[in-house]
C-alpha cells in the first residue's frame, strides 16, 4: 500500500521535526530491530509515498511513548506508527494474532476471545456489588485481570482492600468490555471509537464520581481519550496510596522482603505517576525498597504495550523484559514489584527464561498489600 505523504505529515505535525534523533536514540526497541523513528519521519517528509507492507518493524513499537517524552518539538512520533498501522488494519494486512485479538474484542469484549459470560470468573466467591445498582466508585477490572489466572489474584486483592477501607464500590460484571487502549494503538480506529461510545455511556449511567482501574493501560485511555468529564479517573496505586495516607487502610502483617519496583510505561512515562506506587511499598511493614538504575522516567519498557502482547515483532532473540529482570536481580531484590498486568506477565516469563526463578519473584504491588493486610 502506498501512502500519500503530505496529508499525514500535516495531520501529525511531522513538519516540526528537526531530525535531532532523540526519538530513535531513546527508543528501547531501536537497539534490537530496524525500527528507526527519525528515518521514518524523514522518509514521510521527503518521499511521495511509503509502502507500509515493506515495513514489518511497524509492529515492533510498544507505544511506550519514550519518543514522545523526549521530542523537543512535540511531534509525537509514536502517533505516526499508530497511523501507519491503521492503514494496514484497513487493508486487512495485519499479523494473524493481532487480527484474532481485535476480533475477540469485537465479538466478546476482550482480546482473549473467551466468552463474555466468564468475565466475572475471577470473583471466585468474593462478594462484589454490581455497579449498576449504584455506587460511589466504579472499579473497572480490565480484560487481562478478568481472564488470566495468574493476574486474577490482583482484582481479588483489590476488592479485599476496598472492602477493608469501607469503600462503596461496584463492578460492571459481564457488561464490562475492553477499554480499547491497545485497540487504538494497533490502529483499529473504528473499533476504538465504538468502544469509547459504548463504554462511555455505560460508565456514565452508573453515576459513580470515581473510576479506578487495575491496569495503567485502561487508566491512560479513560483519563486521556474518553472525555469522562465529572468522573475522576484513578489507577489503583493512586487510590491505595490515598487510603493509606488517610489511615483508612492499615497493615497488621510484616513482609520482610527486599523489593525493587518497575515503572510501567503507561503509568510512569505517559501519566507521570511515580510516587504513589513507591509510597505503598514503603508503607508495608518489613519491605525494603531498592531502586534499579533505570527508574521513573528512564524505566525500561517490558515490551508488552502497543499490541505487543499479541504480536512477536521482528526480533525474537532478545526481549526487553530479559534485560529488565537482569537489572532487577542486580539490585539484590527478592521481589520485582509491578503495577500493570502486562508487566506482570512479561516479566514473570522473563524470570523463567533467564533462569532467575530462585533469586527473583515477580509480584503485583497488590499481592504484597494483600499479604500485609
Amino acid at each position: 500500500m502506498a501512502l500519500k505523504t503530505e496529508p499525514m505529515a500535516e495531520q501529525l505535525e511531522l513538519f516540526g521535526c528537526i531530525q535531532c534523533g532523540k526519538c530513535t536514540g531513546g527508543c528501547p526497541v531501536a537497539r534490537k530491530t530496524v525500527l528507526n523513528m527519525r528515518s521514518l519521519i524523514y522518509h514521510m517528509l521527503v518521499e511521495p509515498e511509503l509502502d507500509v507492507y515493506a515495513h514489518p518493524e511497524l509492529w515492533d513499537c510498544t507505544c511506550c511513548f519514550t519518543c514522545v517524552e523526549r521530542c523537543p518539538k512535540d511531534v509525537r512520533p509514536a502517533e505516526l506508527i499508530i497511523s501507519l498501522r491503521g492503514q494496514l488494519v484497513e487493508s486487512g494486512r495485519i499479523p494473524e494474532t493481532v487480527g484474532a485479538a481485535l476480533m475477540g474484542i469485537f465479538r466478546q469484549g476482550n482480546p482473549t476471545g473467551i466468552a463474555r459470560e466468564d468475565r466475572t470468573a475471577w470473583v471466585n466467591g468474593t462478594p462484589v456489588k454490581a455497579a449498576q445498582e449504584g455506587c460511589e466508585m466504579l472499579y473497572f477490572v480490565g480484560c487481562i485481570p478478568s481472564y488470566d489466572p495468574r493476574v486474577q489474584v490482583v482484582p481479588r486483592a483489590l476488592v479485599r482492600a476496598f472492602t477493608a477501607a469501607g469503600l462503596d464500590f461496584g463492578i460492571l460484571g459481564t457488561e464490562e468490555s475492553c477499554c480499547g487502549n491497545e485497540v487504538r494503538r494497533m490502529g483499529e480506529v473504528g473499533l476504538f471509537e465504538m468502544l469509547v461510545e459504548e463504554n462511555g455511556e455505560l460508565i456514565r449511567s452508573v453515576g459513580a464520581s470515581r473510576l479506578v482501574t487495575t491496569s495503567p493501560h485502561c487508566f491512560n485511555t479513560f483519563r486521556n481519550e474518553y472525555g469522562l468529564d465529572g468522573i475522576e479517573v484513578l489507577h489503583y496505586t493512586q487510590l491505595i496510596a490515598e487510603l493509606i495516607e488517610q489511615g483508612r487502610l492499615g497493615f497488621s502483617n510484616e513482609v520482610k522482603k527486599r523489593v525493587t519496583y518497575h515503572d510501567p510505561c503507561f503509568l510512569g512515562k505517559q501519566n507521570h505517576i511515580f510516587d504513589e506506587p513507591r509510597a505503598i511499598l514503603k508503607a508495608i511493614p518489613g519491605v525494603k525498597l531498592v531502586e534499579m538504575d533505570r527508574n521513573r522516567e528512564r524505566s525500561l519498557c517490558c515490551e508488552g504495550g502497543g499490541g505487543r502482547m499479541w504480536v512477536e515483532g521482528t526480533n525474537l532473540e532478545e526481549r526487553l523484559a530479559f534485560q529488565r529482570v537482569q537489572e532487577a536481580a542486580e539490585t539484590g531484590a527478592e521481589i520485582l514489584a509491578v503495577a500493570c498486568p502486562f508487566c506482570l506477565l512479561t516479566l514473570e516469563d522473563a524470570v523463567k527464561v533467564q533462569g532467575l526463578d530462585e533469586r527473583l519473584q515477580v509480584m503485583d504491588i497488590m499481592e504484597l498489600v494483600d499479604l500485609a493486610l
